[in-house]
């Protein structure tokens, strides 16, 4: 196997097993804030006490995950220049400012009001502890926005200008921030972590109510669970799932006829449910179609052509055409079959039936690792679309790598970061497994004289 194989191969792995955390981390922010506010704004002693118990175990699972985060990461953020240092020269000079805003501004944030978060509960006033909550939730969503901005520079470049020397340089900062590929991609990638949250807090939940334990906490994470997944599911395919096709289908048309596995341009082009690639046939076996749906998506008219692969040059199709189609279609599948488990959830929850219906419980139990699919189908579906292209329509893959790291040196440092993350995976059961097995502290009724002394067990 040649060294550029093994570098992608690499940073895929190390990006894609990075991702599992903050996609987390970023979901349980908002949650978090959101039961933060509601014990704030609450007159119940009872209700608000249960709701900031339920919070503080949320934000213990989030440092957790906060911290693997990091700790994947920053080993990441090095093979840009072990792995792929002729892209870091060329334009250090653009994706480095995010990068390093991302770093300087939103990690600092974070993490210090995680802290205060965590430790600060006893010391400072409930307005405060929500603040840093608040804050928490802020950084994180900072964070994740620096990183699109980076990776959306690479998608659609806007503000540069190109040195004599080769190397790109930015012209105007607010142009690039401004990006418009980065705003669309970022409340289509928010929604989805918002859409891990849910889930994983709404399997606690179920879980609790299926074992018959901690049966009121178990009710407030599957309420939460379901209000936000709902919510996060159907801004998920709407608006922002709709705006990213679309403006995916006008500046990268034939990532789309990739994605869509459209080997010939077609007026009234069908939306192909299930099939197979074929490419050295252009053509998908056994295909199960809706006939016009995908110009009527596209184009908002069932008679639009759409382009396909055959209008373009064969060298510059997607390098991994079968591995975009699948990743494709596995996202947008499970993207409709979370839409359709929250909707009918809430409705349960809406007809006060929802705690008690183990035939749905089950579902949202099983459902918690889906998103971690669906997510990671995303990212692939959006970076194998850009093939081969590193930086779309400027600078292809090849050129991008670092030719004097050899493809042995490669293969090693990845069988290490292997063995590494599987490490951190089993400590990231264990911590994550043991936190919900002993579940929330339980409030504990103190009668003082008011009768609305509360404690925690």
């Amino acid at each position: 196997m040649d060294a550029l194989t093994l570098h992608r191969i690499h940073f895929a792995f190390t990006i894609t097993y990075h991702y599992l955390f903050p996609q987390l981390t970023m979901g349980l922010a908002l949650l978090i804030v959101a039961m933060k506010t509601v014990a704030l704004r609450t007159t119940a002693p009872e209700k608000r006490e249960l709701y900031d118990v339920a919070a503080r175990f949320w934000a213990r699972i989030f440092a957790v995950n906060f911290v693997i985060g990091v700790v994947t990461g920053i080993p990441m953020e090095f093979q840009f220049g072990t792995n792929w240092s002729e892209f870091s020269r060329r334009t250090g000079g653009v994706i480095g400012q995010p990068l390093a805003m991302e770093g300087v501004f939103s990690f600092f944030l974070e993490s210090a009001f995680l802290g205060l978060l965590l430790f600060g509960e006893k010391k400072i006033s409930r307005r405060l502890h929500w603040l840093s909550a608040f804050m928490v939730f802020l950084g994180s969503w900072i964070s994740g926005f620096f990183i699109i901005v980076t990776d959306a520079w690479m998608q659609h470049p806007v503000a540069y200008r190109i040195m004599p020397n080769g190397v790109y340089e930015v012209t105007s900062f607010w142009g690039l921030m401004m990006n418009p590929w980065a705003w669309i991609q970022y409340a289509h990638n928010m929604s989805g972590a918002v859409i891990t949250g849910a889930f994983v807090v709404a399997a606690t939940g179920a879980l609790y109510l299926l074992q018959g334990k901690n049966t009121d906490f178990g009710r407030i994470f599957v309420k939460v669970g379901v209000v936000t997944g709902v919510i996060s599911c159907i801004a998920q395919i709407f608006p922002t799932g709709d705006l990213h096709g679309k403006y995916m289908a006008k500046h990268q048309p034939l990532a789309v006829a990739g994605m869509e596995g459209l080997f010939h341009s077609t007026p009234g082009a069908p939306m192909v449910l299930m099939g197979q690639p074929d490419v050295e046939n252009q053509k998908i076996d056994n295909p199960l179609v809706v006939n016009k749906v995908l110009s009527f998506l596209i184009y908002g008219t069932t008679q639009a052509e759409v382009k396909g692969l055959d209008q373009f040059p064969q060298e510059d199709w997607p390098t991994a055409l079968p591995l975009l189609f699948y990743a494709y279609h596995i996202m947008a599948g499970l993207g409709t079959y979370f839409a359709a488990l929250m909707a009918v959830s809430a409705f349960l929850l809406w007809r006060g039936k929802l705690y008690s219906a183990r035939w749905i419980l089950w579902p949202l139990l099983l459902s918690f690792p889906l998103p971690y699919i669906a997510n990671t189908a995303g990212w692939l579906t959006a970076e194998l679309g850009r093939q081969p292209w590193l930086v779309y329509g400027l600078m292809r893959t090849s050129e991008g790598y670092s030719k004097h790291v050899g493809p042995g040196s490669s293969l090693f440092t990845l069988l290490g970061f292997l063995g590494m993350y599987s490490l951190l995976s089993i400590l990231w059961i264990v911590l994550v497994y043991t936190a919900i097995q002993k579940g929330p502290r339980a409030p504990v009724v103190d009668a003082g004289h008011d009768g609305h002394t509360l404690t925690t067990a």
